[in-house]
């Protein structure tokens, strides 16, 4: 009999195979798994057969994440990193850039991208380029100038609600051999699938809309085989894996995904139609309003499906002092530094999002100090119409 210290060790972890299948993904909380016979050990890590040797080189957890990802997105495989931002560098390192090459990439990106590309891929030699997306002519002229090894955009910019033309943007990045890699996250694929407007990549923040309940990060790209293939292999050395408890809580999250969002695309049209008429507030930049220079645009690429569970609006009285006033007011909107979460949420982008942005960049793409983002959660529609009502009457 072995000893109490050995069995405490090792005890119900060699139970049989079951002949179950459970319902639910489990949670393989293992940083490592073991065969039988050294030879399957050997083929696993030559990937001469499918198996799991290791996490970091991949886990079922995170691996039914991917092919849930893949399945919804339309795609052959998805690659799942620990945060948005590590799927968007993973992303631009598949798509070769590394020093001296250089990337073309839309102007009103999410702060922590255009830092990623102004700052810090351009202290390591790369050129990014950036451009109103929306521009077609602009873009097709940076593209042709810079022989970009990436053109890189928003389905639906953060905070300004533009959106990108797929199917024209694949065709001028594609004529120069540059790849489409598309930030999806505001959309989400109950929307849009941009893979089969002709991306190359896609890219999410699962913490968002993926998720949705503001409990988890993550980030995944949705991709072909070839590409994940890529993608996989310098993950195991970069080592920005996802976990399987976030892949758990992500993978969860997707299948309440097209409930969710089809519920904040309703309140976010209803709450930009009220402040579009509402006197405190100057502007609503929201594509589901006719007013919406690329409303056309939306209907085409969405379907019908609703024009997404973000907005933004100016202040009417636009200076940082009254944005304050109107977030402290609200008492059902939670200002945080998020979205697509089930809850109503405001967000002021120009200390947050796009605080790393030179204030001068911010005006010239349009943040202005008096510019407040909402995502809108799945509450009752009147209940949000209402509290933003009384914060407006405090300021």
């Amino acid at each position: 009999m072995k000893s109490l210290r050995t069995m405490a060790v090792h005890a119900g972890e060699r139970a049989p195979r079951p002949d179950f299948r459970p319902v639910s993904t489990p949670i393989y909380a293992s940083v490592a798994f073991a065969y039988e016979a050294m030879e399957d050990l050997d083929a696993v890590f030559a990937n001469a057969r499918p198996g799991y040797v290791y996490t970091r080189y991949g886990n079922p957890t995170v691996h039914a994440f991917e092919q849930a990802v893949a399945a919804l997105e339309g795609t052959e495989e998805a690659v799942a990193y620990t945060t948005g931002m590590a799927a968007v560098h993973g992303a631009l390192l598949g798509a070769g850039v590394r020093q001296g090459a250089r990337l073309v990439a839309a102007a009103d990106l999410y702060g922590a991208s255009y830092t990623l590309l102004d700052k810090i891929l351009r202290s390591l030699g790369v050129e990014a380029t950036f451009v109103r997306i929306d521009h077609l002519d602009e873009v097709a002229e940076a593209v042709q100038r810079a022989k970009p090894v990436a053109l890189f955009c928003e389905t639906i910019s953060n905070p300004l609600l533009r959106l990108a033309d797929f199917a024209a943007l694949a065709e001028i990045a594609h004529a120069e051999g540059a790849l489409l890699i598309v930030d999806s996250t505001f959309a989400s694929p109950y929307l849009v699938r941009p893979i089969a407007w002709g991306a190359d990549m896609v890219v999410h923040s699962a913490t968002k809309y993926l998720g949705g309940h503001g409990d988890v990060m993550g980030g995944v790209v949705a991709c072909s085989a070839a590409y994940a293939a890529t993608l996989r292999d310098q993950q195991k050395i970069t080592g920005a894996n996802l976990g399987p408890f976030e892949a758990w809580l992500l993978l969860r999250g997707l299948k309440t995904l097209p409930l969710r969002v089809r519920e904040q695309c309703a309140n976010a049209l209803a709450i930009a139609e009220h402040l579009a008429a509402h006197p405190k507030v100057a502007h609503v930049n929201y594509p589901g309003l006719a007013s919406h220079p690329q409303h056309t645009l939306a209907e085409r690429l969405f379907e019908g499906r609703g024009y997404g569970g973000v907005l933004s609006f100016e202040l009417a009285k636009g200076d940082q002092a009254t944005v304050f006033r109107f977030m402290e007011a609200l008492r059902l909107i939670q200002p945080a530094t998020t979205l697509g979460d089930i809850y109503s949420l405001v967000l002021y982008p120009a200390h947050s999002s796009h605080r790393s942005v030179p204030p001068e960049v911010r005006a010239q793409i349009g943040i202005g100090e008096g510019l407040v983002r909402l995502s809108a959660g799945i509450e009752e529609t009147a209940d949000l119409v209402a509290d933003l009502d009384q914060a407006l009457a405090a300021i």
